[in-house]
């Protein structure tokens, strides 16, 4: 199995392959840069799959340079990202490994995101694998996808490793790091609680890119605000399955033949879907003020361009237009069985995570406590000192560190 050395000697040079770096789709920051090219090369196949509930699954198949065979797969995905073109893919496959990248059903979805639909998406990546060849399928999860490849390992034994790169605590714990507690009124964006507003200069703001400072104490009130909110938009979306479910039985019992206006009524509360428009998701103090959980972070977010406070109240955030099942099931960090402390105790295949500490989303402490909820015997935990979010820059070592782990338990 060729082994090849990433390295930063690789050439910047733009790359004409469309799928290793000649061109950055906006806001993919996953997606492969020359840097990343591996040097040979490796076979593509656009996959198309349908899931046992009928969902269409699509990626790309990476293999290694023809003549070379491979045992074990890889499989990556997000549950709204689209993996298939995931740096990861090209130097995984150059090592000798098969690597499915895939979108699920929801891919570019957010509004209707379902985590335990997704996992039927990540079975039918895995079977493929299998009925392939693969004597071994390592789930590999990236940022939200680490959480989704965790939950289907636990609730559905999916999967012989798992490995995970800077994967968050869930996304629903993440909304509750970075949701704006000042929110008065769900349906007013601009109404705010000044005293939990951590844009005001009472609390500590300053126009960017000044640094900020806000108090322990005034913190503490903050976070606890941020789970409020949380659980009042809980309510409001749990308030509005119950009704539809209350309105299912009188379907059974009304005679269109004699109450054409009753059927109606019944009909359309069983079948409404509410849309849940939740203003200011990015609010996370940390962002400005690098002495709350210091690491090796700059200032600023991932989701900002550069300033926090513009994507608060304009374009970006997060789950700022959601169905009820869809916030309940991914973005709340009350509700949604995808946190990886509830599932990585289930997680007892070997377990890898590589958590770079420049990183604006995840703190140090975070990844700690997800190695320390793994319910594996293996366990490898790997920091990479500077490296970001997305690893621009430090991708080469990171596949390494990768590959390494991989040679030692799937040979």
């Amino acid at each position: 199995m060729p082994n090849p050395t990433y390295g930063r000697e690789m050439s910047d040079t733009p790359t004409s392959d469309s799928l290793l770096g000649a061109s950055r789709p906006f806001g993919l920051g996953y997606w492969p840069l020359p840097i990343d090219d591996p040097g040979v090369a490796v076979r593509r196949e656009a996959v198309r799959l349908v899931s046992d509930d009928g969902a269409l699954v699509r990626g790309i198949l990476w293999t290694p340079p023809v003549g070379t065979p491979w045992k074990t797969a890889v499989i990556l995905s997000h549950p709204r990202g689209d993996f298939s073109v995931h740096y990861a893919c090209p130097l995984l496959a150059a090592a000798g490994y098969a690597v499915l990248g895939f979108g699920t059903r929801y891919m570019n979805n957010d509004t209707d995101c379902l985590h335990e639909s997704c996992i039927l998406d990540v079975q039918t990546a895995h079977d493929e694998m299998v009925r392939r060849g693969a004597e071994a399928v390592v789930l590999l999860g990236n940022s939200g996808g680490g959480s989704l490849m965790a939950m289907a390992n636990a609730a559905s034994d999916i999967g012989d490793g798992w490995v995970g790169i800077a994967a968050h605590p869930g996304e629903g714990v993440f909304m509750l790091q970075v949701i704006d507690p000042s929110v008065a009124a769900e349906d007013d964006p601009f109404s705010t609680v000044p005293e939990l507003d951590m844009y005001h200069p009472d609390n500590g703001w300053r126009p960017w890119p000044e640094p900020c400072s806000y108090d322990p104490a005034w913190i503490k009130t903050y976070r606890a605000a941020q789970r409020a909110r949380v659980a009042r938009i809980d309510a409001i979306a749990q308030a509005s399955i119950a009704d539809s479910t209350a309105a299912a039985p009188f379907l059974q019992v009304i005679d269109k033949s004699t109450d054409l206006i009753g059927y109606r009524e019944a009909r359309r509360r069983a079948v409404f879907t509410k849309y849940l428009t939740i203003y200011r998701t990015l609010a996370d103090p940390a962002y400005l003020d690098l002495s709350i959980d210091p690491d090796d972070r700059a200032m600023g977010s991932l989701f900002a361009f550069p300033d926090p406070f513009d994507a608060n109240y304009g374009r970006g955030g997060l789950a700022r237009t959601m169905t009820a099942r869809g916030w309940l099931s991914t973005w709340s960090g009350l509700s949604s069985g995808a946190k990886l402390a509830d599932t990585m105790p289930h997680v007892t295949v070997p377990t890898l995570l590589i958590h770079p500490t420049a990183d604006t989303e995840i703190r140090v402490w975070q990844a700690q406590e997800i190695v320390g909820a793994a319910g594996a015997d293996d366990v490898t935990y790997i920091e990479m000192k500077g490296a970001l979010h997305y690893l621009e820059g430090d991708r080469p070592e990171a596949m390494q560190h990768v590959v390494d782990w991989l040679a030692k338990r799937f040979p």
